[in-house]
């Protein structure tokens, strides 16, 4: 990947971030996970996970990227990662996905907060201090600004970093990732777009 490749997808991901993090008192930005139904225009309609079919808003200056697929072991100490984890009754938290953020990015969204995945899902974007293998999959020692966390890797997590995708990918059938603000009943307006390629789902 060029250097100018890699900064745009850096820039990407700020952005991609921090709108996903901002909340105002007024509108609440939606992460819309589902399956495209068509592109028309700047008009994207995606099914729904929920079941219902949304209209969103993609205005030409939105960007679109997408994930792709690495191996566990490519995660290193000095990684910054951002994964989602479910936190069992005994408190451990063990990944539902794994996010490895390019060098430029490192920073972005960072600590630990609550995600949309259940009630006890959350998010933590930190450095990788250590990996430890265990029994239950690969332990990766985190830290963030104010704490640090534990988290458990089972061997079937997909893992992934970003790559760069165009409004071209927004096909029918493939699946995506929006944050996006509720304009009105069933309509949105997009802030980030990230879609399935070469068959790499958005898992987060």
């Amino acid at each position: 990947m060029s250097i100018r490749m890699k900064l745009g997808v850096a820039l990407a991901i700020l952005a991609f971030v921090g709108v996903t993090l901002a909340q105002t008192p007024a509108v609440k930005p939606e992460r819309i996970r589902g399956e495209i139904v068509s592109l028309d225009g700047d008009t994207l309609k995606v099914h729904r996970r929920s079941g219902e079919t949304v209209s969103i808003e993609v205005k030409p200056a939105v960007a679109v990227s997408a994930v792709r697929a690495i191996k566990l072991s490519e995660i290193k100490p000095g990684s910054f990662v951002g994964t989602a984890a479910m936190t069992g009754a005994d408190g451990k938290l063990t990944a539902t996905e794994v996010s490895v953020f390019p060098e430029a990015a490192r920073g972005t969204g960072e600590g630990h907060y609550t995600w949309d995945f259940g009630p006890n899902s959350t998010m933590t974007n930190a450095n990788v201090d250590a990996v430890v293998e265990g029994t239950s999959g690969r332990d990766l020692k985190l830290s963030y600004k104010g704490g640090s966390k534990t988290v458990t890797v089972p061997a079937n997590v997909p893992v992934v970093t970003f790559a760069p995708a165009t409004r071209s990918d927004l096909t029918p059938g493939k699946k995506v990732f929006v944050v996006a603000t509720p304009a009105q009943p069933g309509a949105f307006v997009a802030q980030r777009v990230v879609v399935e390629k070469d068959g790499v789902v958005p898992p987060m």
